[in-house]
C-alpha cells in the first residue's frame, strides 16, 4: 500500500501510518519481534490496576484547546475568538458550541485544563506527550503504548499495541526498549472500512499452510536466530516463537475487530463513517479483543490561518461525533471503567489570534480529556488565567499525565527496567501522580 505524505508548518515529513520494519514474509517479522521481546526480560512491579487498556485519540498539529475545552468569553475579542460556550452535563462546565455531543458526556470525563510544557515544536512536542520525556539525542524514550506492551500481558494471538493515524514515527516507538515494542501498524482506508494490521495478514498468494510447512522458512529461523537465542539465554526453542507468530496470524479475534459488518447500522452511524469515527469504532473492538493500547487520530490541527473556519466546518464536528460516541459506547458496553480514553495533541494554540485569523503554537497552556479507567467521572482538573496564557491552579506536565495513566494500568511508574543491553532505567523519574484526578 502506498501511504499519503504531507508536511506541517515546520516542513517536517509526516506519514498517514507508522512504519515498522518489514521483511518479506509476515511470519518472519512476527517471529523476530517475539524473539526480541523474550530477550528484553523484565520483572514488573504492578500497582493496583484500575484499567486494562488505553485508547489514545491523537490530534496531530496542536489543537486550539482555548476554542474547544477552555473558552474565555470574558477576554478581549482578539483572545476569546468567534465561538460561544455552551453548558454541559457536568454542572458548571462549559465547552465549545460546536461540540454538542461531547457536551452531553462530560459528566463521564476528567477534563484537565492546566497542562503545560515548554516545547512549541511539532516533533519534539509529540515525543514529549507520547513518552513523558523531553527529547534528548542521548536516548530515545519509549512511548506509553510501548511501555504498556512490555509491562502487561495480552491474550495469545493479540497484538498488545496497535496504532493508526498521523503520529510521528519516533514518538510512538519502543525507544530504548527496542523494536519488539514498536506498534503493530494499521493499513488501509479507515473511511471505507478497509483496515488491517500489518503483520497479521499474509502476502498475496501465500497461505497459512505454506507458512507452517515451509522448510526453507524454518531453516532461515535456525540460521538467523539460533546463536542469538543461545547467547541471550532465551528459554524455549525457536519453534515456540514460530508457534506464537502463527497464533497471531491465525487469531480470529483481532481480525474480526476490523470487520465492521458485524456492527449494526445504528452503531456505525453513531460513530460516523469517516476516518476518525471508523477508527474509534475499530479501537473499541480491538480493546474488546484484548489489545492493550490503541492509538487513533487525525491530523490538520495546525491552524495558523482560518482557525475558526477549519474548526467549525471540519475538525470539531468529526471529533465531536467520534469521541462522544466512543465514550458513550464504551460506557454502554461496560468497558469504560476498564478503558482509558485519552484525547490530546502536542501543544495548544496561542491565546491571541494572529493577523490571518489563526492561532500559533503555544505550549504554556493546553487542555486534554481523560475518561474511564480509574479517572474521576465529572471533574475539571486545574484552570488557566483569565486570558488562557498559563495555568493558575494545579499545573501539570506531560510526565504527570503519563505517570498517572501507567499507575491506573497497574504499572508502577517508579519501577526500574533493564534494557536489552543491560542498562537499568527508571520508567519515570519526575512524573507525579495526579491523585485528585483519580476515582
Amino acid at each position: 500500500m502506498k501511504t499519503n505524505v504531507w508536511t506541517d508548518c515546520e516542513g517536517n515529513r509526516r506519514r498517514d501510518f507508522l512504519r515498522m520494519g518489514f521483511s518479506g514474509l509476515m511470519g518472519l517479522t512476527l517471529t523476530d519481534l517475539l524473539r526480541l521481546e523474550a530477550q528484553a526480560a523484565v520483572s514488573p512491579t504492578h500497582a493496583q490496576a484500575k484499567a486494562k487498556s488505553v485508547i489514545m485519540v491523537w490530534l496531530s498539529g496542536g489543537p486550539s484547546t482555548i476554542d474547544m475545552w477552555d473558552l474565555k468569553p470574558s477576554a478581549p475579542s482578539d483572545i476569546r475568538g468567534e465561538f460561544n460556550p455552551i453548558p454541559t452535563s457536568l454542572d458548571g462546565l462549559q465547552i465549545c458550541e460546536h461540540m454538542p455531543r461531547l457536551a452531553k458526556v462530560m459528566h463521564n470525563v476528567t477534563l484537565v485544563r492546566s497542562l503545560y510544557h515548554t516545547i512549541p515544536s511539532h516533533g519534539p512536542g509529540t515525543v514529549y506527550m507520547h513518552s513523558g520525556y523531553k527529547p534528548t539525542p542521548a536516548l530515545n524514550y519509549p512511548s506509553l503504548g510501548s511501555i504498556t506492551a512490555k509491562m502487561l500481558t495480552s491474550p495469545l494471538g493479540v497484538p498488545p499495541y496497535v496504532t493508526f493515524g498521523r503520529s510521528r514515527d519516533e514518538a510512538a516507538t519502543g525507544g530504548y526498549l527496542g523494536s519488539a515494542y514498536n506498534p503493530f501498524e494499521v493499513e488501509g482506508n479507515a473511511g471505507k472500512g478497509d483496515l488491517r494490521v500489518r503483520g497479521l495478514s499474509l502476502p498475496n498468494g501465500f497461505t497459512l499452510d505454506q507458512l507452517e510447512n515451509r522448510k526453507k522458512l524454518l531453516d532461515t529461523f535456525d540460521a538467523r536466530f539460533d546463536a542469538v537465542a543461545r547467547e541471550g539465554e532465551v528459554s524455549g526453542s525457536l519453534d515456540s516463537f514460530q508457534e506464537q507468530a502463527l497464533a497471531m496470524l491465525r487469531a480470529e479475534g483481532t481480525k474480526n475487530a476490523f470487520d465492521l459488518n458485524q456492527e449494526d447500522a445504528a452503531t456505525r452511524d453513531l460513530y460516523g463513517r469517516g476516518e476518525l469515527g471508523t477508527g474509534a469504532l475499530v479501537a473499541r473492538r480491538l480493546v474488546e479483543a484484548g489489545v492493550r493500547f490503541v492509538s487513533i487520530g487525525k491530523g490538520g490541527w495546525d491552524t495558523h490561518d482560518n482557525n475558526f473556519k477549519k474548526l467549525k466546518e471540519t475538525h470539531l464536528p468529526e471529533l465531536d461525533q467520534a469521541l462522544a460516541a466512543l465514550i458513550e459506547d464504551l460506557d454502554r458496553q461496560g468497558l469504560l471503567d476498564h478503558t482509558i480514553v485519552y484525547c490530546a495533541g502536542e501543544f495548544g494554540r496561542t491565546p491571541k489570534i494572529n493577523g490571518k485569523g489563526g492561532r500559533d503554537h503555544w505550549a504554556k497552556s493546553m487542555a486534554v480529556l481523560l475518561a474511564g479507567g480509574g479517572f474521576q467521572r465529572g471533574l475539571v482538573y486545574g484552570s488557566t488565567d483569565p486570558e488562557g496564557m498559563t495555568p493558575s491552579t494545579d499545573a501539570c506536565v506531560p510526565a504527570d499525565i503519563c505517570a498517572t495513566i501507567l499507575q491506573n494500568l497497574g504499572i508502577d511508574p517508579r519501577q526500574e527496567l533493564t534494557t536489552p543491553t543491560g542498562r537499568p532505567m527508571t520508567l519515570f523519574r519526575e512524573g507525579q501522580i495526579l491523585h485528585k484526578a483519580l476515582a
